[in-house]
């Protein structure tokens, strides 16, 4: 297949099954009740679940995060007292332990480890696995609310979190997860208890092979956008992504529940051409992204430099592109390897804050907050109340807007700054230090999980620092799009009219996609001029770190 071919094949499966799969996850969670829901709360002691208001939603979610987090953390810490551990594999330090919790339970996966040489197989499934459905299951029910909240008039209570947790984990991300961990072991990916392969290396020394529960692992890794790989080099591995069609089901699964997300929200908030019009912003700075990707690798003197050859150059540029825009963050190549330019769009995707698709649930309800900044700015220029949805917009939904944008933004840029200050964790020379460590924060900040294969993030201060930064990039968002839905939905809803502003037009689009590059343009423009794109420059004139 050629590369024009793949393309086309890749993006004509997504934009048909993404409206499709929307919908049915609009039904699934609007439902008045599901096939066993009533069985499994009563037998958990909840009852029947009645709606919450925004802060016992809120209340909720926090309170859930802080025992997954807990409960993830005590098995990396105790691993060697605990079954499934042939290998007699230690607990993980402390400082460890408590960034790869965060790391799991904010969708972001950060790995400061390798997976196949410093964690057991229990670790892996009972503490890791549930933790990728979980979180991507959150995602999805917090844009289940939002959803909700804007389309009420004038009411207090959104939907229960428990019940859009348990619908979105067994009704959405299993049944799919299923099907792919098939699709993957029937390609060679790996599912076995085995104890480790000892064999002989080229060189005669000899070798251990690690196994591992890996095809079950790999297909809600990618689905849910969380991208926490078995093994330490994640996709890149040939246990994990054997052939050309594993390659394509795993890297489609990067964007394709975040697609489908963007039609639940249009269904949810009764507008599917509203959808349609964030879908083709979102698919349209994609699109931006991996021709910058490509064109920069085909000038490149190292071009197959960290990649593997038994996929073609589309297969890996597309992968660096979707995963860093959709904050999954696996690789099947090395993005430390990557052209400065390539490396730097990967970079400004994942600064901009998991709106080009980004994860699943968490893109399109973070992208709410620069629909709303749209709209508002719109307003401004043109004399107009600025409303969205119907919905006017007034001032504390403005300060939750920019509580949700700039946080991250503030981690990214002050975490960066102590980092090379205290000469922590990266390796590089000159502007490619710089690089190393911008990456590894806005990846952390973005929720994101790949890094530059040069930075060591194994230290007390890169995990607590990349740990907290984790921890206010997902929730800082969280809790503004919920604070700021939940007021929205107190409020009346006003039927448009002539002078009102349509959230469904091309121009709303260019707009949209004016106000996303703006402010992220503002915030890291000058700190991208003095790392990527002044190596590209220094590249291009015989110069390299």
């Amino acid at each position: 297949m050629n590369e024009i071919s793949y393309l086309f094949l890749y993006f004509t499966l997504l934009l048909l099954a993404a409206p499709f799969t929307g919908y049915y996850m609009a039904r699934i969670l609007e439902a008045k009740s599901l096939p066993s829901e009533k069985w499994v709360f009563r037998y958990l002691g909840l009852g029947n679940l009645q709606s919450q208001t925004t802060k016992v939603y809120l209340k909720s979610l926090i309170v859930f995060h802080l025992i997954g987090g807990i409960f993830l953390f005590l098995i990396l810490f105790f691993q060697k007292q605990l079954p499934l551990n042939s290998l007699r594999l230690s607990g993980m330090n402390w400082d460890l332990a408590f960034n790869t919790a965060i790391s799991f339970i904010t969708n972001t996966n950060w790995q400061a480890y390798s997976g196949e040489s410093q964690l057991s197989y229990f670790s892996q499934m009972v503490g890791l696995t549930p933790q990728n459905f979980l979180s991507a299951g959150v995602g999805i029910s917090v844009l289940a609310f939002a959803g909700r909240a804007i389309s009420s008039t004038t009411k207090q209570e959104f939907g229960n979190f428990w019940q859009d947790l348990y619908r979105s984990v067994f009704f959405i991300l299993l049944p799919l997860s299923i099907v792919l961990a098939v699709i993957l072991l029937s390609q060679g990916v790996i599912q076995s208890f085995a104890d480790t392969i000892q064999s002989t290396g080229f060189d005669g020394k000899p070798i251990s092979i690690p196994l591992g529960p890996v095809a079950s692992q790999v297909s809600i890794k990618q689905l849910g956008t969380n991208g926490g790989g078995f093994f330490g080099v994640n996709s890149a591995h040939p246990f994990e992504n054997p052939t050309p069609i594993s390659n394509f089901f795993e890297l489609f699964s990067i964007l394709f529940l975040p697609a489908a997300s963007v039609f639940l929200y249009g269904k949810s908030v009764g507008s599917f051409r509203h959808a349609w019009i964030v879908f083709f912003v979102m698919l349209g700075l994609v699109l931006l992204g991996w021709a910058v990707v490509y064109i920069s690798e085909l000038g490149s003197q190292v071009v197959w430099e960290g990649k593997e050859t038994r996929f073609h150059l589309v297969e890996s540029s597309l992968w660096l592109s979707a995963t860093s825009a959709a904050s999954n963050g696996s690789v099947n190549s090395m993005h430390d390897s990557y052209s400065p330019l390539a490396g730097g769009v990967a970079m400004f995707q994942i600064m901009i804050g998991e709106v080009i698709f980004g994860g699943v649930g968490a893109g399109m309800y973070g992208m709410i907050l620069f629909l709303v900044l749209t709209v508002f700015l719109s307003g401004l220029m043109t004399g107009r109340t600025p409303e969205y949805l119907g919905k006017k917009i007034e001032s504390y939904d403005i300060k939750c807007v920019l509580v949700g944008i700039l946080s991250p933004t503030v981690c990214i840029l002050i975490g960066s700054a102590i980092t090379v200050m205290i000469g922590s964790g990266y390796s590089a020379k000159g502007p490619h230090a710089l690089s190393q460590v911008l990456y590894a924060f806005s990846s952390a900040s973005g929720n994101n999980g790949s890094a530059f294969a040069g930075f060591s993030a194994d230290t007390l201060w890169g995990n607590l620092a990349l740990g907290i930064c984790m921890l206010i990039g997902r929730f800082s968002v969280i809790v503004s799009v919920i604070l700021l839905t939940g007021n929205m939905g107190k409020k009346k809803t006003t039927e448009g009219g002539l002078g009102s502003f349509r959230t469904d037009s091309l121009l709303f689009g260019t707009l949209l996609i004016g106000v996303i590059l703006i402010v992220a343009g503002l915030s890291f423009f000058p700190v991208l001029s003095l790392g990527p794109i002044l190596e590209q420059i220094l590249l291009t004139s015989g110069k390299s770190f």
